[in-house]
């Protein structure tokens, strides 16, 4: 038995967001799902946020369920830092890997640091 066995199953959620409404749940899982949620994000260069208790209230969501207002706040931070490390033209400021709430970072594109 390693120290793995002892923690409870990885959760992953997926939002999507295009501009209509608020953001939706797009996936979800744990254990073996969670697992892949985050190896297709890494493989499309999509930013991960690791935020434990969001990922609990947004797990309780449906698929395809738009995230409750009570949320909008906390994803508009890890949309908004997201967009940071994607956006052409704004290196200069994800670059500065201003810590969100949860004081987690995603690891930086192209490689861990």
């Amino acid at each position: 038995m390693n120290r793995r066995d002892n923690l409870p199953p990885r959760k992953a959620v997926a939002l999507r967001y295009d501009g209509q409404g608020a953001p939706r749940v797009t996936a979800k899982g744990q254990g073996f799902v969670a697992e892949e949620i985050l190896a297709r994000a890494r493989a499309h260069d999509i930013p991960l946020h690791a935020d434990a208790a969001l990922v609990t209230l947004l797990s309780r969501l449906d698929l395809g369920e738009e995230i409750p207002e009570t949320l909008y706040r906390a994803v508009a931070q890890v949309l908004a830092f997201a967009y940071l490390l994607t956006t052409p033209g704004m290196e200069e400021v994800g670059q500065r890997r201003e810590q969100l709430p949860s004081g987690k970072l995603p690891p930086r594109r192209g490689g861990e640091k």
